[in-house]
């Protein structure tokens, strides 16, 4: 038979290892790295059971380039734990103004961001929850939409979704095609109340011009004075540069856009150059000015130029370089030769 006293050394034994156990749990939980790993696990545990969250998201942009609420735009507005208070598919007035349950008069979200929406819902909700968590989501975006046309490689309508600057948009329209002029104007087609820099809605005597024009090449060199945040319903158009012709004895004959300066013998090289039995003494520019009936002709002597002794004459919009041949001239054959490739690659439309 087992007597009590076998069973009193076991006892202590046992006591004496929780003892042991006790204190190694304590030393370790006071080591810097264990705080730190429960710190992660608490952040980590947070991270999983709270979802990323288009208010989350956007409140990691900086605040100028944070979205702000317009008229027409649809939000959902969430009150946690509270799906009496919360609502689906809000639309914005056209004074910027919504409502919501229990809460007395209108709310401007107009030139807002939903944080900041979000914000002032919880204020007033506090006379009747306690602790009140609002989020608001833009579901729909419809009052920041923007137009890119003209000499761009993809001319497209965008729908905004934060705020954005003019080289910016230009770069999604895939950028000046090689015929884009020097200049891009932008017309301001909404009203004239909309957001300032920092998200108050101006007042309606606002005397800002309707039609603003920027230099194309500081724009491309993003400076600041011509890179503005393009507004809600603008229009941007990228001009096409004027063009002169080169026709008649060249490899290629081609329009040529007058992007910057183009002298008669540039145009000439940008066509291919000239082809055998040439004329080069007796290359001629017919100009027509603008509003004119009356045509001029110039002639210009290539090898003249090419010694320094001639003038290289700059070409104006719609002049049309005739480089002749040594057989008989082909002038209308050349231009048409220049000019139908251009028009056959133009989209079809029906007028109905």
């Amino acid at each position: 038979m087992t007597t009590p006293s076998h069973r009193h050394p076991l006892s202590r034994i046992a006591v004496m290892k929780l003892i042991r156990i006790a204190l190694y749990i304590t030393m370790v939980g006071c080591l810097p790295g264990a705080g730190w790993a429960q710190q992660a696990v608490i952040n980590t545990s947070q991270s999983a059971s709270t979802a990323p969250s288009a208010t989350s998201v956007s409140a990691n942009l900086p605040s100028e380039d944070r979205y702000r609420i317009g008229p027409g735009d649809v939000l959902d507005i969430r009150v946690f734990n509270k799906p009496q208070y919360s609502r689906d598919s809000v639309r914005v007035d056209g004074r910027g103004m919504i409502r919501m349950p229990l809460l007395e008069g209108e709310i401007r979200v107009a030139c807002r961001t939903e944080q900041e929406v979000a914000g002032e819902i919880s204020t007033r909700y506090l006379e009747f929850l306690r602790n009140p968590q609002v989020d608001v989501f833009v579901r729909d975006y419809q009052s920041q939409l923007v137009s890119v046309l003209g000499s761009v490689r993809t001319p497209s309508r965008f729908q905004l979704q934060r705020r954005v600057r003019l080289l910016e948009l230009i770069s999604h329209s895939g950028g000046p095609t090689d015929n884009a002029g020097p200049t891009i104007q932008v017309v301001h087609t909404a009203s004239p109340s909309i957001c300032d820099a920092s998200g108050q809605v101006e007042s309606d005597d606002n005397t800002s011009s309707p039609l603003d024009n920027y230099k194309l090449s500081e724009t491309l060199r993003g400076e600041g004075a011509a890179n503005p945040y393009v507004r809600p319903g603008d229009v941007i158009s990228v001009s096409e540069a004027d063009q002169a012709f080169v026709v008649g004895n060249v490899l290629k004959p081609a329009m040529v856009p007058l992007t910057e300066p183009i002298t008669v013998t540039r145009a000439i090289a940008m066509s291919g150059g000239t082809l055998p039995d040439t004329r080069g003494e007796h290359v001629r520019i017919i100009r027509q000015p603008p509003g004119t009936i009356g045509k001029t002709e110039i002639f210009v002597d290539l090898k003249a130029i090419d010694k320094h002794k001639a003038e290289d004459i700059v070409l104006q919009a719609g002049d049309i370089v005739d480089v002749p041949a040594s057989g008989p001239k082909r002038l209308l054959r050349s231009l048409v030769g220049a000019v139908i490739p251009m028009v056959a690659q133009l989209p079809v439309r029906v007028v109905p």
